[in-house]
């Protein structure tokens, strides 16, 4: 029997063929296409299904497909794509869902099914519920001409590149990118996309083979990228994730720019050309200090919100916002993505660096990374752990010493029994003296039982 809620933060995620089996693919995909047609009778649900080009990726696409036509369902099959791609195409071809194949920036012997509503936005918490309701107990198949059929939508990869290239407002020429694609979804679009702007182009971690995505490349590991940027004297470093959702950085001289760097130096460049709206950027608690002190400066508000980019989303469009994101670099442009892209962002970044003549590392210093030090706790109780009198005492004077310079996060772990204590500050030594200090009390007033 399966114990918990069934879907994650960013949809199914799991070990393939392990924790996420066929059968379960094949279920949820048939759950999923049958709630959409309870909710609209109209017409056979359509779904938009593509994947990163991991091994486990071919298995688990046969197992969706047969999910959603088993139900009814019409399905577009698109192949290897990012996500991003694959929920444009979801309200490029007016599907009313998307699925996903993949496990982002996890090895390779992961893998995840993420859905899209109609129009390519992340599917509503009750709707997962009601997918995951439908799971057990039996059904009307539908059989003879109300079985689906399967479309190969080979036009999907050009429609997606034709989207990306157009939102970018000037061209790349001088710019020389070297692009990780994590041997991942973005391996045979992001150069395409980087070359047609004019960008000056060399491939790294390219060559997918079903076994390498994520394999010492990527954006959780930048070490290839930075040698790489040095070798071939390029002026910036982009590093892509399995399925391309984000990205990161790298300055000529090998320096990291993370996704607080990016945002501050997109929303600067919308807030000059007049599309950053009401001068608003939307980022999570998680975000350094130095970018809220930077946009202050800058005379851009930031709003923050709880960790995850369904946070930033849902205030994105509540407040009908241009830009948000997160410090790993995933970061929404909703004028042009209903999810984080890494080619649009890095292709922007690349378009502030062209139109300006300035360097990544010029435009990166538009904000200073405060220190941080950032400790996981390990407790019986991260409740008690993160509300002991004694812990909040601390907190606040911790904050009072800090003042206008500093910082501190204290914040539960929402699925460990850990507490995280995050303290920035204007030295290093300040930030982890700070940390350990709190995180000493919070271990004291939940300790963690003995092995």
């Amino acid at each position: 029997m399966r114990m918990g809620r069934l879907f994650g933060t960013d949809g199914v995620r799991g070990r393939a063929n392990a924790d996420l089996t066929p059968e379960l693919a094949l279920s949820v995909a048939a759950a999923a296409a049958r709630v959409l047609a309870e909710h609209d009778r109209s017409h056979p649900p359509v779904a938009v299904v593509g994947r990163d080009p991991r091994a486990s990726g071919e298995m688990l696409e046969a197992a969706v497909i047969a999910g959603l036509t088993s139900a009814g369902a019409t399905v577009d099959r698109v192949g290897v794509l990012p996500t991003p791609g694959v929920a444009y195409l979801v309200g490029e071809l007016r599907a009313d869902l998307g699925v996903m194949l993949s496990a982002s920036h996890n090895p390779m012997p992961d893998n995840g099914i993420k859905l899209f509503a109609a129009g390519g936005h992340k599917l509503p918490d009750d709707i997962e519920d009601e997918i995951e309701a439908h799971l057990e107990g039996t059904w009307e198949r539908p059989v003879a001409g109300r079985i689906g059929r399967v479309l190969d939508r080979f036009d999907g990869r050009e429609r997606y590149i034709e989207h990306l290239v157009a939102a970018v407002p000037n061209r790349l020429d001088g710019v020389k990118v070297v692009v990780d694609c994590a041997n991942g979804a973005a391996s045979d679009v992001a150069p395409e996309v980087y070359r047609r702007l004019g960008a000056s182009v060399v491939e790294f971690a390219a060559s997918p083979d079903g076994l390498n995505i994520n394999d010492n490349c990527g954006s959780t590991y930048m070490d290839g990228l930075r040698t790489a940027v040095l070798e071939h004297k390029a002026d910036i470093g982009i590093a892509h994730d399995g399925d391309a959702d984000r990205c990161l950085a790298v300055t000529a001289t090998g320096d990291e720019v993370d996704g607080d760097q990016i945002m501050g130096i997109l929303a600067v460049a919308m807030r000059d050309a007049g599309t950053l709206t009401d001068n608003t950027l939307v980022a999570t608690v998680m975000s350094n200090l130095g970018l809220r002190l930077a946009m202050k400066e800058q005379g851009i508000t930031m709003v923050e919100t709880k960790v995850g980019d369904r946070y930033v989303l849902e205030e994105l469009r509540t407040r009908k916002l241009a830009l948000g994101g997160e410090q790993s670099g995933h970061v929404v442009l909703p004028a042009f993505a209903t999810t984080g892209d890494g080619l649009l962002t890095a292709s922007l970044m690349m378009a502030r660096m062209a139109a300006t003549g300035r360097t990544l590392a010029d435009l990166a210093a538009v904000m200073s990374r405060l220190p941080q030090t950032l400790i996981n706790v390990r407790v019986a109780d991260r409740v008690a752990g993160a509300s002991a009198p004694e812990v909040l005492d601390a907190v606040k004077s911790a904050e009072a010493e800090l003042g206008g310079t500093g910082r501190v996060l204290l914040r539960p772990s929402g699925t460990e029994p850990l507490v995280r204590v995050m303290v920035e500050a204007a030295t290093q030594e300040t930030a982890s003296e700070t940390a350990e200090r709190i995180a000493r009390l919070v271990r004291a007033a939940s300790p963690e039982p003995a092995a």
